[in-house]
């Protein structure tokens, strides 16, 4: 008899803690991710004109006749003073369809939403909803001068003008936006801003174009 009892309380006691530790497992099975060693931040924005006339097989909003796309959004990294950024730190979960419906307000594919957390979002020790959240916000917070947003026809830009013009159009420290480039031909601006958003100086970590005018065909 007195097995018996002790085997109903022990029986008891595992179906009583049971719930508590689905919920506790389900808790710290969330897709928040630790945070990996950065300093600050890097946002991406590509010229969508340069990048589509290379990639004529690319038929996402991004290179859609008619979009007018400019300078579109890339992604948000984690970004050291020194030494290499941090990358796939940890795996990830495929990003929730009302976030991936969210963003494709702003980047061009959901292809590209799911590297981009896979690849940056998980060093930053977010969620992938908190992650796209502060992207989103970013990407805002960067006013494109008017003299980009209404380009007409292919020019070359001197890439100290371009980065000088944002510097000033978001009353930023100069050395806050950098210039990527391929063949002459304006790839990316890159954008330092520190963890709270606020724009930054650059740091030597980050690439910059050797050239000097560098090519900006219109938006279509």
């Amino acid at each position: 008899m007195k097995r018996k009892m002790s085997f109903l309380l022990v029986l008891f006691l595992l179906l009583a803690a049971g719930p508590a530790e689905a919920k506790k497992h389900k808790k710290s099975g969330g897709e928040k991710t630790t945070a990996a060693r950065f300093d600050y931040y890097l946002l991406s924005l590509s010229w969508a004109p340069n990048y589509c006339a290379g990639h004529p097989g690319d038929h996402s909003s991004e290179c859609q006749t008619g979009g007018h796309k400019a300078f579109v959004l890339h992604g948000l990294w984690p970004q050291n003073d020194n030494g290499a950024p941090p990358m796939s730190c940890a795996p990830a979960r495929p990003v929730a369809a009302s976030i991936v419906s969210q963003m494709l307000g702003f980047m061009p594919s959901s292809g590209l939403i799911q590297h981009e957390w896979e690849k940056h979002g998980t060093c930053s020790g977010l969620s992938s909803g908190d992650y796209f959240s502060k992207v989103e916000q970013a990407f805002k917070l960067v006013k494109v001068p008017g003299q980009y947003q209404h380009l007409d026809r292919s020019q070359k830009f001197d890439l100290s003008a371009v980065e000088k013009s944002f510097a000033e159009a978001n009353h930023a420290p100069a050395d806050a936006f950098r210039i990527s480039c391929h063949s002459g031909e304006l790839v990316a601006l890159e954008v330092c801003m520190s963890k709270d958003l606020k724009f930054q100086a650059c740091t030597r970590s980050v690439r910059e174009c050797s050239a000097g005018p560098v090519l900006m065909r219109p938006p279509k």
